[in-house]
């Protein structure tokens, strides 16, 4: 490796403040995590029930500015019911991205649905409207306002835009698309917490988002997410079947449909409400590593920075660099990285080459296919920010 790469590398230890090998993304715990998970814990309410669940549930209603929240055991669980919510039923399709966690097509498969893979743009990393459209008007023929895939004759009843590592996709033209060929739309906000597109909180243009607390999100609950929505008979739906579709009662037991027991436990939430309250504070932090990074590799060739799109704020969720193939090898680059104990990764094997997802439809992906092999992620705690 080069020179400057090499100088790069030490620049990057010097914020990890002495860490011998720096991770991809720390939680970190500045305010109120222990006062509140010992209250707790002295109070007896560390389960399902208890004042911090319904606290984190308002204070993330109020910062995304939806109508209302509800806190699950994790991102995927969420994603789960929402869509089952939206209406995504056995045999019927979901259009999501190749270039996602395999979580956002797990939750499809939970709802005995098939996803369908459709391609992404390079300025934002998330799915391609152009493509998207393109491709529903070749496969697609519409029945009494449904959309009906010529190829396998199945509905396609939803579409999944995934904010890729806490960057905004064009969520008005997608809406658009939805719109024209009646799809419900279920954001993946799992990484994007703090993200804003023009303005306005990802996981409040669908009709449900999911987002994630696991522990290397933008905030922690250890493990948990949410479910948001606008819309009331969702968000009563979403706490019934998340609580085992339990009828409340005073001591009886029962329960009117097939239910989940998803409903994240008080002592999560506790960790959840004081992470909350620090998020501007990561917030700030992550823009100040953004600049960082991006003055570091200014000055090296085959290395840049990806940075938010146009009318999107990020929460830059993980930092992400772009590499020119006839400069450095991804896999050359990653080894050299890790081996200096700079934690970094190649972003996620796209979903259609997964063996449990080979089969399943799918547009052209030409971008999902070049990115797979230029981008790389590289540690994006908070801490790594500050002066």
């Amino acid at each position: 490796m080069n020179i400057q790469l090499e100088e790069a590398v030490k620049q990057i230890k010097l914020w990890g403040k002495g860490k011998e090998f720096i991770p991809l993304h720390e939680p970190v715990f500045y305010g109120n995590e222990k006062k509140y998970v010992l209250d707790c814990i002295e109070s007896g309410w560390v389960s399902s029930v208890g004042k911090y669940v319904d606290l984190l549930e308002d204070k993330l209603a109020e910062y995304t500015g939806i109508k209302y929240a509800v806190a699950v055991v994790n991102g995927t669980s969420a994603l789960h019911i929402a869509l089952k919510l939206a209406g995504v039923k056995r045999d019927e399709e979901v259009l999501i991205p190749s270039l996602t966690f395999i979580a956002t097509a797990n939750a499809v498969r939970y709802c005995d649905a098939t996803p369908h893979f459709v391609d992404v743009e390079e300025q934002t990393l998330g799915l391609d409207p152009i493509a998207l459209r393109s491709h529903l008007q070749e496969i697609v023929t519409q029945e009494n306002g449904t959309s009906i895939n010529k190829k396998t004759g199945r509905i396609i009843r939803a579409i999944v835009p995934m904010h890729t590592f806490g960057h905004p996709v064009d969520m008005d033209e997608l809406l658009k698309v939805a719109e024209e060929f009646n799809l419900k739309v279920v954001e993946d906000a799992a990484e994007s917490l703090g993200s804003f597109y023009k303005g306005k909180h990802t996981g409040t243009f669908g009709s449900l988002a999911a987002v994630s607390f696991n522990g290397n999100k933008a905030i922690t609950t250890g493990g948990g997410g949410a479910i948001l929505t606008n819309n009331e008979e969702y968000s009563r739906l979403a706490k019934h079947l998340t609580t085992t579709a339990k009828i409340p009662h005073r001591w009886e037991y029962n329960h009117d449909e097939v239910g989940f027991n998803y409903r994240m436990p008080n002592i999560n939430a506790a960790l959840g409400c004081a992470q909350l309250e620090q998020l501007p504070i990561f917030l700030e932090q992550k823009k100040s590593l953004t600049k960082k990074y991006e003055l570091l590799f200014s000055n090296i060739d085959g290395i840049s920075l990806f940075l938010e799109p146009q009318n999107a704020g990020s929460n830059y969720w993980l930092q992400t660099i772009k590499i020119d193939q006839s400069v450095y090898l991804r896999d050359e680059l990653l080894l050299f990285l890790n081996n200096n104990g700079i934690m970094s990764r190649p972003i996620w094997t796209p979903l259609h080459e997964l063996n449990p997802y080979q089969h399943c439809p799918s547009a052209d992906l030409p971008i999902t296919n070049k990115l797979k092999n230029i981008l790389i992620n590289i540690p994006s705690s908070p801490y790594l920010g500050v002066e």
